[in-house]
C-alpha cells in the first residue's frame, strides 16, 4: 500500500497532470487538431455547456489517475508496464472510436493524445 501512496513522486503526478490536460486544451483547439477532430466526431468545438464541462472533469480526473499509475510503476521500476498501460488506454480509445464510427483522423488524433500524454508524464517523472 505504500508504493501506492507513500513513495509516489506526488510532485511529479501534479505536474504531470497540469501539463498532460494543457497539453489537451493545444491539441484540441483549432490551432492544432480541434477543428477537423471535432467534424470527424459531430461535436461543435464551440459548445461550452454543461456536457463538454463534465467532459472535461472526467478528463482531468483521468489524467490525474494515470498520472498516478506512472508514478507507482516509476518506483517500482516498472517502466514497461507503464507503457503497457498507455498502449492499453490509447487502444481502448481506438476501438472506442471505431464503434462510434468517428472519422480516421478523429480516431487517430485521439490515440496520439493518448500516447504523447503518457510520453509526458514519463519525462516529467524522468526529470522530477
Amino acid at each position: 500500500m505504500e508504493t501506492l501512496i507513500l513513495d509516489v513522486n506526488w510532485m511529479a503526478v501534479f505536474i504531470g497532470t497540469a501539463a498532460s490536460f494543457l497539453l489537451g486544451w493545444l491539441w484540441y483547439s483549432p490551432k492544432m487538431f480541434g477543428v477537423k477532430w471535432a467534424k470527424g466526431v459531430g461535436v461543435d468545438i464551440e459548445d461550452s455547456s454543461g456536457p463538454q464541462k463534465m467532459a472535461m472533469a472526467a478528463q482531468l480526473g483521468s489524467t490525474f489517475l494515470l498520472a498516478w499509475v506512472i508514478g507507482v510503476t516509476e518506483t517500482t521500476d516498472s517502466l514497461v508496464l507503464a507503457v503497457l498501460v498507455i498502449l492499453m488506454a490509447a487502444g481502448l480509445i481506438k476501438a472506442n472510436g471505431l464503434f462510434a464510427q468517428k472519422s480516421i483522423f478523429a480516431i487517430g488524433v485521439e490515440t496520439m493524445y493518448i500516447i504523447v500524454m503518457g510520453v509526458v508524464m514519463i519525462m516529467t517523472h524522468a526529470f522530477i
